[in-house]
């Protein structure tokens, strides 16, 4: 009776588990959570500095000087935001968190109008510096929303696109279709974001009630999430596999650690020949594009 030899062939343990892609399915949760996301947050900034004057009684440059730092550091913040979802944290769990930390920054700047106590009296005078500006803890209080915001901004800016565009498989023509329909409709829904935000929500904050303006980008934050988390279960949510910032960090380190050792003589054969296994990268050749001077010798070689 002949042994027979195992074959490690069918073994399923080396196979990875098959994705189930249902990026039809998925679409509306994230693209509802994207649409009233920015309803909620354009609705928000886009009367920011009409609040702060009128309502907080600061100076005009003193509310243009909030507003520029707010913004540069939401911009900074979402490289740091990037990074830990593809290092530690992955996208669905980065944009449930920063979806979350936006209600509630939302919410805190709408608290601040609806009120008194959480901001200065009204001010009937024209000129500014004769009203009475925040007191510290009121300043506290909105500050504490804009971080908020900030937090919110860091994790939702880089993930949501690439989160919509994990829900569909890449290597199949529906599934190509499917992205591209993805980004027409994500683009679509950002259009019609911003124009109700910037004439309906507007028109309620200046002309109605800033209270009621302030409320409203909240709850549109508050049913962004219940939309986000609605999908959860049909979701593909991939693992983080690290970040192409921690790559770069580390070329540079090691260029400097390495500056002035000698090459050998045939270092196209022995350097830059590694590719890890899940590289999606094709193989770089090696080149003397950055060398300070290139011998006939090397050329010809």
């Amino acid at each position: 009776m002949e042994k027979k030899t195992p074959s490690f062939r069918d073994d399923d343990s080396e196979k990875e588990p098959e994705i189930n892609y249902r990026g039809v399915k998925a679409m509306p949760f994230i693209i509802g959570n994207e649409t009233f996301e920015k309803l909620g947050a354009i609705g928000t900034l886009s009367n920011l500095l009409i609040y702060l004057t009128s309502v907080f009684n600061l100076k005009h440059i003193s509310a243009v000087t909030l507003i520029n730092v707010f913004n540069g550091t939401t911009n900074f913040a979402t490289l740091l935001g990037a990074f830990l979802s593809d290092t530690y944290f992955g996208r669905y769990k980065t944009l449930g968190f920063s979806s979350i930390t936006s209600f509630l920054g939302l919410f805190v700047i709408a608290l601040t109008a609806v009120f008194k106590k959480l901001h200065p009296p009204h001010c009937e005078s024209k000129d500014i510096s004769q009203c009475i500006g925040p007191t510290g803890w009121q300043m506290v209080f909105l500050l504490s929303g804009f971080g908020l915001l900030i937090i919110g901004a860091a994790g939702i800016r880089p993930c949501n696109l690439a989160f919509g565009a994990d829900q569909f498989n890449p290597n199949t023509e529906s599934g190509k279709r499917g992205i591209n329909s993805f980004f027409n409709w994500y683009f679509f829904t950002l259009t019609f974001a911003q124009m109700v935000s910037v004439t309906l929500v507007v028109y309620v904050q200046s002309d109605i009630s800033w209270s009621i303006g302030l409320a409203i980008p909240a709850i549109f934050m508050l049913i962004s999430c219940f939309l986000f988390f609605g999908g959860t279960k049909i979701y593909v949510k991939v693992k983080p596999e690290g970040s192409p910032l921690t790559s770069i960090a580390q070329v540079l380190v090691v260029s400097i650690k390495k500056r002035r050792l000698k090459l050998p003589d045939q270092p196209w054969k022995s350097l830059f020949n590694y590719t890890p296994l899940k590289s999606i990268n094709s193989k770089l050749p090696y080149t003397y594009q950055f060398r300070e001077t290139v011998t006939p010798h090397e050329v010809c070689s």
